[in-house]
């Protein structure tokens, strides 16, 4: 009677000790590297940004002082960081115009849903780059 109880106990403990060694480990955040000139920020002057010479977008430089390698070409490591990331969902453009489904005249559909429904945002919002190495690069700054 104690060997199937033993072997019961040693299964147990076995599968016990594979899924550990199985569950997924948490991984480090992925470093980005971008190339560019750092720049003051028009809005605010004690910001600084960086256009990337590869992907042709600017992000607002976070993390560390940026005063010495102003008008610099450099390589900076680090982050985006995400902020205010919102999903909403529902009926589109409104329940009542949803609810008619095909029934209402193509045109009125078309001037409701276009109602107050545009892109949200500014077209000069900059993704900040949170930044934690910075090197020279070579090459001049426009």
């Amino acid at each position: 009677m104690r060997l199937p109880i033993a072997a019961a106990l040693a299964l147990a403990c076995t599968a016990t000790i594979v899924a550990a060694q199985k569950a997924p480990s948490k991984k480090a955040p992925k470093t980005l590297t971008l190339n560019g000139c750092i720049q003051r920020d028009d809005k605010t002057p004690n910001q600084f940004t960086l256009t990337d010479a590869k992907a042709h977008r600017t992000y607002r430089l976070t993390g560390q002082d940026f005063r010495e390698y102003l008008d610099r070409r450099v390589e900076l490591d680090g982050g985006v960081v995400v902020k205010g990331l919102k999903i909403s969902g529902g009926l589109q453009p409104n329940a009542n115009v949803a609810g008619q489904a095909g029934a209402m005249d193509p045109s009125r559909a078309a001037v409701a849903s276009s109602a107050g429904i545009g892109p949200t945002g500014s077209v000069d919002d900059v993704e900040e780059f949170r930044v934690k190495a910075v090197r020279s690069a070579s090459g001049n700054c426009p």
